[in-house]
């Protein structure tokens, strides 16, 4: 298969109708690295909204169990997207999903700037450092998927395009961006989730290579200093380069997996392994479209 190959394919595709389908090609064959690291930044983002972080901070679901939370929100996603949006999968996913935020009580707008990060966020680091820039019916898919996921979830006044999703996050962000110490707190939680991947010696400069990649908004409101230029320049530079390596090789070769590999779950998964304990002993609510 040739390196431009599944981008042929995903241009002839409809992203309405086949939005599932070009965002498992985009995530798990012509991005799987840097779609991660765009889910990863929109992660960080949402820490900038003191709204959101004293929420989480005071689950403590980062703090003791922190790299099962982070493979919760992505295998969430997944599980949605998996199957198509219209599935029973799908559904399921979507059920249990609010099942864990029905305990909450969590304004629409924020549900809705999550939801723009997931969108937002993949497609700018993509821009900015993958192997190629997203085409049209990449972004168009992004954002048709990020509409199906709020159908689900009963999210109300969804943006109808990709630039109205960007819209959406940077006037939210710059009107709810604010420093607090619960944002701090979780964002170092989720920072040593991050570095507990790479060998010991190497988690200090991962690390403060993270940080030399975020932007100065974000940085001011999880409370952390801008880095030197020249960590800044040597990060860019170097994923910069990796994207070269990576076009000059050859396309992501065969099938993979039915279902993602997860660090918490080295046997596999099942839906119900998924989210905080507490959540697996209640009744799965119906889905906003489903009658009562």
């Amino acid at each position: 298969m040739g390196r431009y190959s599944r981008l042929r394919e995903i241009r002839r595709m409809d992203p309405a109708r086949d939005c599932a389908e070009i965002l498992r090609l985009m995530s798990r064959y012509e991005f799987p690295w840097d779609y991660r690291q765009g889910i990863g930044v929109a992660f960080l983002r949402d820490y900038g909204v003191p709204r959101i972080s004293v929420l989480l901070d005071r689950t403590q679901e980062f703090e003791r169990n922190g790299q099962k939370r982070y493979d919760d929100t992505v295998l969430f996603g997944y599980e949605m997207a998996a199957d198509g949006f219209d599935s029973e999968r799908a559904r399921a996913a979507a059920r249990h999903l609010n099942r864990i935020h029905g305990r909450y009580r969590i304004p629409n707008e924020d549900y809705l700037y999550v939801l723009a990060t997931t969108v937002v966020g993949p497609k700018r680091w993509i821009d900015r450092f993958g192997w190629r820039s997203l085409c049209a019916q990449e972004r168009q898919a992004l954002a048709e998927a990020g509409r199906r996921m709020a159908s689900m979830m009963g999210i109300e006044g969804v943006p109808g395009t990709y630039e109205e999703f960007e819209e959406l996050l940077d006037a939210y962000e710059e009107r709810m961006f604010a420093y607090d110490p619960a944002n701090r707190r979780v964002a170092n939680a989720t920072f040593r989730i991050m570095t507990a991947w790479y060998p010991a010696p190497l988690r200090p400069l991962v690390a403060r290579f993270s940080l030399a990649l975020l932007d100065e908004p974000l940085l001011r409101a999880l409370g952390f200093p801008a880095q030197p230029r020249w960590v800044r320049t040597t990060a860019e530079r170097a994923l910069r380069a990796r994207s070269s390596l990576v076009r000059l090789m050859p396309a992501r070769p065969g099938r993979l997996p039915s279902r993602l590999r997860a660090r918490s779950y080295p046997f596999g998964y099942r839906l119900d392994d998924l989210g905080p304990h507490w959540a697996h002993s209640r009744p799965l609510e119906p889905l906003p479209t489903e009658t009562r």
